[in-house]
């Protein structure tokens, strides 16, 4: 282990004076077993399983059963509930495109974020082929069966894992016979509802399920839907199964986005300029299959489609205004600041004259549809090593996207509620359509050998290799051709110091390669507004991340627990730079290492008879910038030149440096039950001060209630309240202009998203028999 760790988190000294205390013979804990035995999928495929305190890295796991008692809207939500080290930020204020960061590394749906976490379905990886992105909305919270959450730098998960790996585990009809309806209704004009049924007979088994999903949303403006329908038809042999499955999706989605500080101050629904429409299409085509040959060897396989369309449309403020140079009087021009001013011309070639019609607003549009083919083939090998236990996977993993992407901007004006209306007028040069086609190719291979009965030695590695072709549709200035090959390695250690602790161990390393958006939108010079403008680049160098973990988990009577320590150092790190007046522009660049340090510590457990289940977990995090940069951003009032200096040191922006939740479910009668749910979030440094030279955002806390009345064998009646005393806070922050649209009163060019008020909520479900 580095020793920087060593000095900062004394990890060894704290990891082994615990486990003294807790592996005593006094306590009379040394001979108490785990209640259960725990498995989990070490591959993105499913069939292959192994006991979780055999492997050398922390993991979280979760069932249906658990989603459904937390009441959860979706997987994201459960996930930031009862998942430590896991923190959502409203930067969209749209609860079905939240942020998700795990240990200081996002999986979110907006472009221009540096995504960090690989997020698979049943054995599918489904981030987003052009940039990593991960539309939580594409996963219907109806068909999961399980969640296992792993953490680190896991290889095995291919592209993109560098903090972590979210597996997903839907259900079928063997598993989840029976059918069930659920209504529900509330605040902000929410309505939900779900279906499903499932069954089998003989050899067969099916489940279908659909999700609905409208609300008017509590920010002014801001009404969205979505809808979700999966289906899954299995065989089941006595040594092989299959399994084909298909997930439709279709959403319309309204964040309307950071809102300009002083008017947060006047009216906390509010919003800035509109409308900011997200509308995405989706379809996951998948075939499986499991063959057992003998005891002792397994072979799995998957083929799969995916199309994900997804168009957008932002009104935003405008970066043109009447010239004022007298030889280009009379027309439009763009704002350069520092610069000569430019006319812009239109789709036809011409200068635009300047007009009412065209001062302040901007539409700006983009279209992609991504399709991509891929398989994955393993098997396993169980036969014993030197009379231990021992299972070996090997796979292959490979597949190919295409997708074809254009956007433009529109000029135009703000109306009185300050929504963003065309002119018919585009502006030439912000006319882009890409092709893109990106191979992946992949091997991989882990083993774990029991060297005695308490050791357990796991040693891993997989070799990606990625390919990325740009085709620009309109010249020559996109086309390029990108290769990005390397052998990421893990090794570590699990040993049970007795019946009830457990020790582990172990480094991994995973890449991420840049994926075409970032490599269209990779020039200082140049920068882009995304997702609307794509110019030709520099090459960007592909992040590498090396972590260290170590920690102990156990159980004692009544009681889960677990203590860990990690460290990740991100080499040659993308990161979106900010470097324009609208809060969207800028440009991706390597800015060197970055750290994500911290420590880990969680219990749950039982008591008064099993009738009270509690939680609490609590995470440090120091995420920092690893060497000395200058970074741009001209709207931080600190920035000199319109740049930053930013030191090693510096806090990465976005990020609480602590994390508590805690959590109490009461059985009352049995059928009666009321919960109770803390979180709380400290203070996270703006998008834009990277050299910490601003004020921070204030942390926060909230509770949140729950109960459920099981009103008969088939009938029951839940309800929540969200923000139970409803505190006033804000979950991220950047920098704009907001004077430019709300005039000379408003020159504080901070922006924040303001979290979610009080809200109530209630339903009810029936199931069939």
């Amino acid at each position: 282990m580095p020793a920087v760790l060593q000095q900062q988190l004394n990890p060894m000294r704290l990891l082994f004076s615990a486990s003294l205390v807790l592996s005593g013979s006094g306590t009379g804990w040394a001979d108490e077993r785990l209640p259960a035995i725990d498995v989990i999928s070490t591959t993105p495929l499913h069939g292959v399983e192994i006991e979780r305190n055999q492997l050398p890295m922390h993991t979280e796991t979760a069932s249906d059963k658990d989603i459904e008692k937390q009441q959860s809207l979706d997987l994201s939500e459960f996930l930031n509930q009862r998942f430590g080290s896991v923190f959502l930020n409203e930067a969209q204020n749209n609860p079905l495109q939240p942020d998700l960061l795990y240990r200081g590394f996002v999986a979110s749906p907006l472009i221009g974020l540096p995504q960090g976490m690989s997020v698979y379905m049943d054995g599918v990886r489904i981030n987003e082929p052009f940039g990593d992105t991960v539309n939580w909305s594409v996963i219907p919270e109806s068909a999961i069966a399980g969640v296992n959450l792993m953490a680190g730098s896991n290889p095995l998960f291919g592209l993109n894992t560098l903090g972590g790996a979210l597996s997903v585990k839907t259900k079928n009809g063997f598993t989840h016979p029976g059918a069930e309806v659920e209504l529900s209704g509330g605040s902000f004009g929410r309505y939900t509802a779900q279906a499903s049924i499932g069954g089998s007979e003989d050899n067969l088994g099916y489940f279908i399920t659909g999700n609905y999903f409208d609300e008017d949303g509590w920010r002014d403006y801001s009404p969205s839907e979505s809808k979700q329908l999966f289906g899954s038809l299995g065989w089941q042999g006595e040594a092989s199964s299959l399994d084909l499955t298909l997930s439709l999706s279709d959403s319309e989605l309204i964040g309307n986005g950071a809102l300009p500080e002083d008017l947060l101050e006047e009216d906390r629904e509010a919003i800035f300029t509109r409308p900011d429409i997200t509308e995405q299409e989706a379809t996951l085509l998948r075939l499986g299959g499991q063959h057992a040959l003998g005891d002792e060897i397994v072979l799995e396989g998957a083929i799969f489609f995916r199309n994900s369309q997804i168009d957008t449309l932002n009104g935003d403020d405008s970066d043109f205004e009447e010239c004022e140079e007298a030889e280009n009087e009379g027309f439009i021009c763009e704002e350069e600041e520092g610069e000569e001013e430019e006319v812009v011309f239109d789709q036809d070639g011409n200068p635009v004259v300047a007009d009412d019609d065209l001062e302040g607003g901007t539409v700006n549009r983009s279209e992609s549809d991504q399709d991509t083919f891929g398989l994955s083939l393993q098997t396993a090998f169980l036969q014993p090593l030197g009379d231990r236990d021992n299972q070996l996977i090997v796979g292959i993993a490979a597949d190919r996207s295409e997708v074809d992407f254009s956007s433009d901007t529109e000029l135009g004006s703000l109306d009185d509620s300050r929504r963003a209306t065309g002119s018919g007028i585009f502006v030439e040069e912000s006319f882009t359509e890409v092709e893109t086609e990106t191979k992946n190719l992949s091997f991989y291979f882990t083993d774990t050998w029991s060297v005695t009965e308490q050791l357990a030695l796991t040693l891993s590695g997989r070799w990606n290799k990625t390919e990325i072709e740009l085709r620009d549709q309109l010249g020559t200035a996109l086309n390029g051709d990108h290769s990005f090959t390397r052998f990421n390695p893990a090794l570590g250690l699990a040993y049970d110091l007795n019946q009830g602790v457990n020790l582990y161990a172990g480094y991994s390393e995973s890449n991420r390669a840049p994926t075409a958006m970032e490599l269209t939108c990779a020039d200082p010079e140049d920068p882009c507004r995304l997702p609307n403008a794509f110019l030709s680049d520099p090459p960007l160098e592909q992040v590498v991340a090396k972590t260290w973990e170590a920690g102990l988990r156990g159980s004692i009577p009544g009681m889960n627990w677990h203590v860990g320590l990690f460290q990740t150092t991100n080499e040659d790190d993308i990161l979106f730079i900010s470097a324009g007046a609208l809060t969207n522009e800028g440009y991706f660049d390597n800015v060197g290492e970055t750290r994500r340090q911290g420590l880990e510590l969680s219990l749950n457990g039982s008591l008064v008879d099993n009738r009270l289940d509690w939680f609490l977990s609590y995470t440090r995090l120091k995420a920092t910038f690893e060497e000395n940069l200058n970074i741009a951003s001209p709207n931080n009032p600190f920035a000199v030149d319109g740049e930053l200096a930013v030191e090693s040191g510096d806090r990465l922006p976005g990020l609480p440096e602590n994390l508590l939740k805690a959590g109490v479910t009461y059985q009352m009668t049995p059928k009666f039950s009321l919960g109770a749910d803390l979180q709380y979030s400290s203070d996270i440094v703006l998008r834009g001060d990277e050299a910490n030279l601003d004020d921070e955002i204030d942390g926060y806390s909230l509770i949140n209630l729950r109960g459920e009345y099981q009103a008969s064998d088939n009938l029951k009646l839940f309800a929540k309240v969200d923000n139970l005393f409803d505190r006033e806070y804000e979950t991220f922050g950047l920098y704009g202009e907001a004077d430019e649209v709300l005039g000379d009163d408003y020159e504080n060019p901070r922006f924040l998203s303001p979290g979610s008020p009080r809200a109530f909520w209630a339903g009810l479900s029936y199931k069939f028999y």
